[in-house]
């Protein structure tokens, strides 16, 4: 059950990741530039509010380190890499048991 819900939570991602290269495709032909959209612009535009308190309870009560080079770095990065490569992940880790179940009951 679990694996499955990993990939679900994966393939949504990668749908985000394709909704999010089409927006800075279309932005960027629209421009007759290069277009890339930051996570943290997106995030920022959705809920600003969750974002400042993200910030404050990492820096809080994880460490300031965290946030300043690390999460700061991921969020400037395109939004169709970021969650490209994590719902890949996920997709990844939800359907690894899977294919160990194929493999064992194929050897039976």
């Amino acid at each position: 059950m679990i694996s499955f819900v990993v990939r679900v939570i994966g393939l949504w991602l990668v749908a985000v990741a394709v909704v999010a290269a089409a927006i800075d495709g279309t932005k960027t032909i629209a421009a007759s530039e290069l277009t890339l959209t930051p996570l943290g612009q997106h995030w920022f535009q959705l809920a600003p509010q969750s974002l400042n308190a993200a910030q404050a309870g990492i820096q809080r009560h994880v460490s300031p380190l965290l946030w300043d080079p690390v999460i700061q770095w991921v969020l400037l990065l395109p939004t169709w890499l970021v969650a490209g490569v994590l719902g890949a992940l996920f997709v990844w880790l939800g359907s690894r048991g899977r294919r160990r179940r194929r493999v064992r009951l194929s050897r039976i």
